[in-house]
């Protein structure tokens, strides 16, 4: 009998996953169980991936550059990627005011409801923590990320997965400083990298062979760590519309592919549903990376030299899920509370969760941090903010999922577009 695909057999994880979760929801003792004996696979899984993303990320990054010869191909390459990495977050972030303007899902909570979240979550220690940490990103300067990119140990920014951008930076500086001694004098670094790489990518395989096992484990203990099922249901139509903008944004990728590279849409979406799967999984786009960087090179046919910048760069600076969900839980948390909108306040909006996205690479938990500063961004009252979070906290971990799957998603469009607009877009062998 033949073997099932890669993502075949991750959606069976998955779908296990959660129908063992929600049996042991009735079992007594069924949530002990999963946590103490279940999650550690999955938690073991995700620091497997996160122990090879620095060094995925250096030998990918160098390789890509040196591979290059030419500096002039790199610096087109870098402006094509984040230019389309910012148009794509504006188009997400739009999307998303637009949609939570039209549906309105604050104006359907009754105070009763918002009473018991606030209850419920807003005293709680992940709240506080994302204030927290929102307050030390907002009391520095305006230039203060650039600052966190560049390391003042290399060897200490390669030590923290939170210090990706740093590694990234380090990166790239050697890369280039590799093509402007000559090919000569870089060959036995650029041959310590190639191998490097090399064994890095067979890392990846060997991780993804327990891929389905560790889903399964993922995603039975975010079941069991749901929360209240009723509290989820009251925020139904906050969730449905950041769903409907991520969808929208997924469509929008694909016509984008159809309309520019001459792809197919849905080849795209099956070649590329392992690494979004494992993105709704683990809720980490640098998690991800080493899986991703595998299909976006070896089932979509992008040339290494783009693809080892762009996604790298991508899992760190483009957030086109967390962006739309920035604007439309900005908006959500205003209209529930009554705290009234103009239109200059809504393109405040628009310009502080991109600038927001491109700087949270040093931030910890971006996703609510990025909201914090959004809002106090349109003079959202400080003495609410804790509430304001607690609304939105109850569904928090299931949106994060979803939204990790557009930002993948996002991350491979681009890196086919400009792959496509410097000749380094292969056909891929049927």
């Amino acid at each position: 009998m033949k073997k099932p695909a890669l993502h075949w057999q991750i959606l069976i994880g998955m779908l296990l996953g959660l129908l063992f979760g929600l049996v042991m929801l009735w079992v007594s003792g069924g949530k002990m169980f999963i946590q103490n004996w279940i999650n550690p696979f999955g938690i073991i899984f995700i620091n497997l991936l996160k122990l090879i993303a620095i060094p995925l990320i250096l030998a990918s990054i160098i390789k890509g550059i040196s591979d290059l010869k030419d500096i002039a191909k790199f610096k087109s390459i870098g402006l094509r990627s984040i230019t389309l990495f910012i148009l794509t977050t504006i188009i997400a972030i739009v999307i998303g005011l637009v949609l939570v303007n039209i549906f309105s899902p604050g104006k359907g909570i009754s105070p009763e409801t918002i009473a018991r979240i606030t209850n419920d979550y807003a005293a709680g220690q992940g709240v506080q923590a994302k204030i927290a940490e929102a307050s030390l990103q907002k009391d520095s300067g305006p230039l203060q990320f650039l600052v966190d990119m560049v390391p003042d140990n290399a060897f200490s920014a390669m030590s923290d997965n939170r210090l990706m951008l740093q590694v990234i930076f380090f990166s790239i500086f050697l890369g280039v400083s590799m093509l402007l001694i000559g090919e000569a004098q870089a060959k036995p670094l650029k041959a310590f990298f190639d191998s490097l790489n090399d064994a890095v990518l067979k890392m990846v395989d060997l991780i993804m062979m327990t891929a389905p096992l560790a889903v399964f484990a993922l995603l039975a203990n975010v079941v069991v760590s749901s929360g209240d099922p009723d509290l989820l249901l009251a925020l139904l139509k906050y969730a449905g519309v950041v769903l409907l903008g991520l969808f929208l944004m997924i469509l929008f990728y694909c016509v984008v592919l159809l309309v520019v590279a001459g792809k197919n849409p849905i080849w795209f979406l099956k070649a590329i549903s392992p690494a979004q799967l494992l993105g709704f999984s683990t809720s980490s786009s640098a998690a991800t990376l080493p899986v991703t960087m595998d299909r976006v090179e070896n089932h979509l046919g992008v040339d290494k030299e783009v693809s080892s910048f762009v996604l790298p760069v991508g899992a760190t600076i483009n957030m086109d899920g967390t962006s739309l969900y920035q604007g439309v839980a900005a908006v959500f948390i205003s209209q529930t509370l009554g705290h009234h909108l103009e239109i200059t306040d809504q393109l405040i909006i628009v310009l502080t969760a991109l600038l927001a996205s491109i700087g949270s690479a040093a931030v910890p938990g971006a996703g609510m941090v990025m909201l914090v500063i959004v809002l106090e961004s349109i003079g959202f009252p400080s003495d609410k903010l804790a509430v304001g979070l607690a609304l939105i906290f109850a569904v928090d971990r299931p949106l994060d999922m979803a939204r990790t799957v557009v930002n993948v998603t996002g991350d491979a469009m681009v890196a086919m577009v400009v792959a496509k607009s410097v000749g380094k877009l292969h056909d891929m062998p049927k």
